[in-house]
């Protein structure tokens, strides 16, 4: 896909223009670190890269410690959006290696008790500090990525065994966007491409946005940018998730990077687009302009 990856590689370069100090790092699918004044947040964290022969042949998806030791810096919370496993899988073995808070749903809970972990199930809209963080879960849709018929593994998380946990056992559970508030500056990560209508959904700086499915959903920018009206939108979630991070960046098929700038532009002409890029082997953060 050249012309897609040429497309990203012109979003990298647009400047975020956060304040300084603010470090966001993307991690790969809908990852990413977010750090200020020695607190650092974590969003749908996922390097672990379970291969498709996982999904394929029902085999576990569980954390791989060697993976997280070597692309994930230490957190204190970690919110997770649903609990599909490329959002959730990581999240435990996380949380019991930096001692960090996770909220999530109930499916994330009953996820974190099978590893003998407790989690906070947040509540919508409900305000939780974490340093100079404040976060807030807002309920959200999953994209009907099957045909645009049918949510993938939808429904509650309901294995009972670590051993059962393949990649079709991470039910979807209860979806959420997360607003972020640091810095004086608010983020919103949604990690698929929906949303409620009857939510409420202020405005923020910067969306994080995951662009997977957004085909499939009617009316998708026009129903979200409005709302939102971002200063920024940085896609997200578009990377081939059964890669392992060491080999170079390839794409989802059908992801159509380079539709997104008009996408944009046909809904909101003062947005702009901009794309974090993803360097494993040397993590990188972007912060200040």
């Amino acid at each position: 896909m050249p012309d897609d990856l040429t497309a990203l590689r012109e979003l990298e370069r647009v400047p975020l223009g956060l304040p300084a100090g603010l470090e966001l790092q993307w991690l790969g699918v809908a990852g990413y670190r977010l750090s200020f004044e020695g607190t650092t947040v974590l969003v749908d964290p996922y390097v672990s890269r379970a291969p498709l022969r996982s999904l394929l042949l029902r085999r576990p998806a569980l954390p791989d410690l060697a993976a997280l030791d070597r692309y994930v810096a230490r957190a204190d919370a970690i919110l997770v959006g649903h609990t599909h496993w490329d959002h959730a899988v990581d999240a435990p073995a996380l949380a019991r290696r930096d001692g960090a808070t996770v909220y999530g749903s109930e499916s994330l809970a009953h996820l974190m008790r099978l590893h003998g972990l407790d989690s906070v199930v947040a509540e919508p809209y409900r305000a939780y500090e974490i340093g100079p963080f404040v976060v807030r879960f807002v309920p959200s849709r999953h994209s009907k990525l099957l045909f645009g018929r049918k949510v993938p593994f939808d429904g509650a998380l309901s294995c009972e065994d670590l051993h059962g946990l393949h990649p079709g056992a991470y039910k979807c559970g209860d979806v959420f966007g997360i607003r972020i508030e640091v810095a004086g500056t608010s983020f919103y990560h949604q990690g698929s491409a929906d949303l409620r209508d009857d939510e409420r959904i202020d405005p923020v700086d910067v969306f994080l946005a995951g662009i997977t499915g957004r085909q499939v959903t009617p009316h998708y920018w026009r129903r979200i940018l409005p709302r939102l009206d971002p200063r920024v939108v940085v896609p997200t979630h578009y990377d081939n998730f059964f890669a392992p991070l060491e080999r170079p960046l390839s794409l989802i098929r059908r992801v159509a990077l380079t539709e997104l700038p008009a996408e944009i532009r046909a809904v909101s002409s003062a947005t702009t687009l901009a794309a974090v890029p993803r360097d494993p082997g040397r993590p990188r953060a972007t912060s200040g302009g």
